[in-house]
């Protein structure tokens, strides 16, 4: 349910703070005065797509920020978890920012999150019905998702196996056209992926083998002026039979330490001098140490200017290191044993394809039959609730159509459906999209939402202006019908029907002004007397009387009760 709202340069929209309360909230006001601005700042929480244009002009960004409670359903605090929300307390925030810069930043409940994850969060709390419904309704393409809709308990299992046999049926299916389109091709591919392989396997690459080569080579390449610095370091210290810089060294320390006994001021120079000199010995033994090892292997730096030559090559072909060659080969080492395995098997990927189909025609024929069961179940239902709304002699019926060329296989199913409605009695069947006028569909969308209200757990639903087209009695028909679903969930509905206002259990009332030359969108919440005056305004218009006014007054009991 949606407790809070507060919107920031949305639009006409300076700044908005709204509380929302439980059962139905309807919001009336002038034509332009901003209604239909608050439901899109709803959406954008819920994932609609943003836009700069959306962005009050003058203004860098736009703001919104909602509390909803959340839908009591394991599956949606599984996706909250998967997304790394937390949820303690059962409320999420979500707060969303539009920048000019084309920045989009998205936080529930202080997390960062994506326009995609938003989405999917949006379709748990808030269900927005308007004129992109009465869309669906007349895209015949649509009509199969709103069965599945209805349908979804029963047949989301089935249909998850099928999608996932679909996938498999398809990949084989790819990869015998691959194959059969151009059988060259795919000979000359094999070659070369098995020329690289071999290439690179026969190479024997090592990770960083480059590096250590790069570094040995330096040192033989050297060799001469290294063996001249070690023995010059090793004669240096060392010395000869004069004597060595060790010696002098030694002589030193030794008098330095006859002469602390007279004075300690002569020990911090004493100790730096012994360090010096245990250090140089140090340095004269490692020296003599590594010229004794140090020996020129010519044939050894033949092999490795060849083996760095040999990487070279391959990373001219394949890649800039020794590391993106490596990687590379697992790629088309992959690539190479998939298509030993379909070519050793190409003789049976017609056999393995056919196996697939008739495993997908299985789970679609029974995908179809929980299909067409559900579909009468809805008919049967939307017909009940069609005649609560004075179209008592309608029938409405979910079809299934058959293809020209027989069972065609889609990603959705095997089926094809439409909706077909019969609105007068003597008329035969058709589309719905074809036959309903816009009063026939409002009420058709709103018989269908009052159905899945009752299957569904979203928590808030929103009706823009759904009863287009209508008037009196079946105004008031819908009026009960969008009241009964508040019984469910929470209810936000913009209307100009007085009858719809008057059954809301909260009325705002939306007014446009101008301060400063610039367009402002106020809220007021409407008591009992200012409930009436915009009953009465909504049922005559400019001109209020008191014949109005006690319409409306008789309006409100009557939906109130």
């Amino acid at each position: 349910m949606l407790q809070e709202l507060t919107v920031d340069n949305l639009a006409i929209i300076d700044h908005l703070s709204l509380e929302f309360s439980d059962q139905m909230t309807v919001l009336t006001g002038e034509t332009g005065a901003g209604k239909s601005i608050i439901i899109d700042a709803v959406g954008l929480l819920a994932g609609g797509r943003g836009s700069q244009e959306f962005i009050r002009r003058g203004e860098e960004k736009l703001s919104i920020q909602g509390q909803f409670t959340m839908p009591n359903n394991v599956k949606f605090s599984q996706l909250l978890d998967e997304f790394g929300i937390d949820y303690e307390d059962s409320i999420l925030i979500i707060q969303r920012e539009i920048h000019r810069s084309g920045r989009n930043t998205i936080r529930v409940n202080g997390t960062l999150i994506n326009t995609g994850m938003l989405r999917q969060i949006g379709t748990w709390l808030v269900d927005i019905q308007g004129q992109n419904e009465h869309q669906r309704l007349l895209r015949p393409e649509e009509h199969l998702g709103m069965l599945d809709e209805y349908a979804r308990d029963d047949i989301s299992s089935l249909l998850k196996q099928y999608h996932e046999e679909y996938h498999d049926y398809e990949q084989v299916k790819a990869a015998l056209e691959k194959k059969q389109s151009n059988e060259q091709l795919w000979a000359q591919r094999l070659d070369m992926l098995k020329f690289q392989v071999n290439e690179i396997q026969s190479a024997d690459l090592q990770p960083n083998e480059d590096e250590s080569l790069i570094v040995e080579k330096e040192r033989l390449s050297h060799f001469q002026q290294i063996n001249n610095a070690l023995e010059l370091t090793s004669s240096t210290l060392n010395g000869d039979e004069n004597g060595s810089i060790l010696d002098l060294i030694a002589n030193t320390m030794n008098a330095l330490q006859e002469i602390t006994e007279f004075d300690a001021t002569y020990s911090d120079l004493t100790d730096t001098i012994s360090s010096a000199y245990y250090s140089l010995q140090d340095a004269a033994g490692q020296a003599s140490h590594q010229l004794d090892n140090l020996e020129f292997d010519e044939e050894r730096l033949n092999e490795i200017e060849n083996r760095l030559a040999l990487i070279a090559d391959l990373e001219h072909k394949y890649g800039d290191s020794v590391a993106q060659i490596l990687d590379y080969y697992d790629k088309i080492q992959a690539e190479l044993k998939s298509m030993q395995a379909s070519e050793t098997n190409s003789d049976n990927l017609e056999e393995e394809l056919h196996d697939h189909y008739q495993k997908l025609m299985t789970t679609g024929h029974q995908l179809s039959q929980q299909r067409q069961q559900a579909a009468h179940q809805l008919a049967k239902k939307v017909n009940q609730q069609l005649k609560e709304l004075y179209m008592e002699k309608a029938v409405f019926e979910v079809k299934f159509l058959k293809s020209g060329n027989g069972e065609r296989i889609m990603n959705s199913g095997l089926d094809r459906v439409e909706f077909y409605i019969q609105t007068n009695p003597g008329e035969s069947l058709g589309p719905l999209a074809k036959i309903a006028s816009g009063g026939e569909l409002s009420r058709v969308m709103l018989a269908l939402k009052t159905i899945f209200a009752q299957n569904q757990e979203i928590t808030s639903i929103i009706f823009d202006e759904v009863d287009t087209g209508v008037s009196g009695r079946v105004a008031q028909a819908i009026a009960e019908k969008i009241r009964l679903i508040s019984r469910s969930s929470q209810v936000l509905c913009i209307t100009h029907l007085p009858q719809v206002a008057a059954v809301a259990a909260h009325h705002f009332m939306i007014q446009k002004s101008i301060h400063d030359r610039r367009t402002m969108t106020t809220v007021t919440i409407l008591k009992t007397p200012d409930r009436i005056n915009e009953l009465a305004r909504m049922l005559s218009g400019a001109e209020v009387t008191k014949l109005t006014l006690e319409h409306a007054q008789e309006l409100l009991r009557m939906g109130q009760e």
